[in-house]
């Protein structure tokens, strides 16, 4: 083989996807924009690098892969405008004594109501930062309800 017919080095890609499920519908969170910023390991500054949103399956794999020397990636993810869209979806609670609310020790006035639509979630983003190495592939899913998540590096 010459040097002009032998195949290039392929140049390992350092990538992150992500996908969300809203657990308090037990279902995919589509819609949901995402921001992907990078920074060196020095911890300068943040670099916006892509951004894209949620399809209607919660996943976001278009996001670009992550330029060399990247050592720390911030995802953004703007959960208020997903939670105010769904707020009308959301099953009625019932009024019965037998009511898992009625049930609680917690006091009833809170200050993070029921009524997302009026004051919004409690987290109107979640911001996640995490360290990588080049030439993996990172996927970071979020579980998502109005007033916690949890995150995991996924496979």
């Amino acid at each position: 083989m010459t040097a002009a017919s032998s195949p290039a080095a392929a140049p390992h890609r350092t990538s992150v996807s992500t996908h969300i499920l809203d657990t308090s519908r037990g279902r995919p969170a589509g819609g949901v924009a995402v921001q992907l910023s990078v920074r060196d390991g020095d911890g300068g500054a943040w670099i916006p690098h892509g951004a894209s949103s949620t399809d209607a399956d919660g996943r976001c794999k278009n996001l670009p892969d992550l330029p060399e020397g990247t050592a720390q990636v911030r995802l953004r993810f703007e959960v208020a405008p997903y939670f105010a869209r769904t707020a009308d979806h959301t099953p009625d609670t019932p009024d019965t004594p037998d009511n898992a609310e009625e049930q609680q020790d917690a006091p009833r006035a809170r200050d993070s109501g029921p009524d997302t639509r009026t004051r919004g979630p409690f987290f109107p983003e979640v911001v996640l930062t995490f360290a990588v190495d080049p030439g993996e592939h990172y996927h970071v899913p979020l579980l998502l309800n109005p007033y916690g998540y949890s995150v995991y590096r996924g496979s």
